[in-house]
């Protein structure tokens, strides 16, 4: 009997631990039966291991998902801000993982400053369960891909979520600042949004784009007296000086709701431009760099057969800028 027993009780642990492996990168996305799906997004934690400043990132993470219980967590760059890099990132990542929380990254222009190139990074990330982080073959940076959430009932591919690698500082001489992404990023979303078209019978399948750096059309939106802007603005967008097109094709391809950024970390508004949403994160991190915001993340809530969606930030003890998409830009 005991033998039964004790045999009865590896069974299980080899169950579970086969669960958790498979959970690395294989986790599909789904609405849940009421058709609705939460994701939230943290961005700029700029983490330095063992600094005492970096405490209430790890805290305010942590608040955050116990408070919002999400189905995927999105961080859009700057995870790590000194060295040793590997344990940095392991430490913020795996207060996600942990909870079991299916989980991507799009890196920063910091990332790899702190010893560790991307693919380095890339490939420590792929180690972490719950992982979902992917990369095209054939496009520039690391990390281009994109998930999709399955409808509540089937599989049909109900909603896109597109992530961007925005690199990190110009290399084309006589242009400072930011760099830009690529044609051949470009491209990639192009053909892949076109295939998701045609199989949904040639409408545009309702999509959402993450990356670090904010685009040119951040600033042409903040300067329009005419555009619908909520929440905070404190500094102009550290865009890139050139203009690569990816809003023009995203327009062009009819798919993109709204588009999310990180990068400048003292802004958190939401602006509608062309009937696109342009939108930062909420700076997550601690005071290990400049900030005058205190620290939160971003929330989503997107519904099944709808280009509706709800965005809110996530404060220590509250919620606030509120917004629906796009019943709250549209002027009546």
């Amino acid at each position: 009997m005991r033998k039964i027993k004790t045999s009865f009780i590896l069974l299980g642990l080899c169950l579970l631990c086969f669960g958790k492996s498979t959970a690395q990168s294989n986790e599909t996305l789904r609405f849940d039966r009421n058709k609705k799906f939460k994701i939230v997004q943290f961005t700029d934690v700029h983490y330095i291991h063992n600094d005492p400043r970096s405490a209430v990132s790890l805290e305010r993470i942590d608040e955050v998902l116990d408070a919002e219980q999400p189905d995927l967590v999105i961080f859009t760059g700057d995870v790590i801000f000194g060295k040793p890099a590997e344990e940095g990132l392991r430490t913020v990542l795996y207060r996600v993982s942990d909870r079991r929380i299916p989980f991507t990254v799009t890196f920063g222009n910091h990332d790899d400053e702190q010893g560790l190139s991307r693919k380095e990074l890339f490939d420590i990330i792929k180690t972490i369960p719950y992982n979902l982080i992917d990369h095209t073959e054939g496009t520039s940076g690391i990390g281009n891909h994109a998930l999709t959430v399955k409808s509540s009932e089937g599989e049909t591919d109900a909603f896109i979520l597109y992530f961007f690698d925005s690199h990190s500082y110009s290399s084309i001489e006589g242009i400072g600042g930011y760099d830009f992404i690529k044609s051949d990023q470009i491209d990639w979303y192009r053909t892949l949004s076109q295939s998701f078209t045609e199989k949904n019978n040639g409408n545009p399948v309702p999509s959402l784009a993450f990356f670090h750096i904010p685009l040119p059309e951040y600033n042409q939106a903040a300067a329009d007296e005419s555009a619908i802007l909520y929440g905070i603005r404190k500094e102009k967008a550290c865009a890139p000086e050139l203009n690569s097109g990816l809003f023009a094709a995203m327009k062009q391809q009819n798919d993109i709701l709204g588009i999310f950024t990180g990068h400048d970390h003292d802004n958190d508004y939401v602006v509608y431009w062309k009937g696109v949403l342009l939108g930062y994160g909420r700076y997550t991190g601690g005071n290990t760099v400049y900030n005058h915001l205190t620290n939160g993340a971003r929330v989503f809530e997107i519904n099944e057969n709808s280009r509706n969606f709800n965005t809110w930030i996530r404060l220590k003890d509250e919620t606030t800028s509120f917004v629906k998409y796009p019943d709250d830009f549209i002027k009546k």
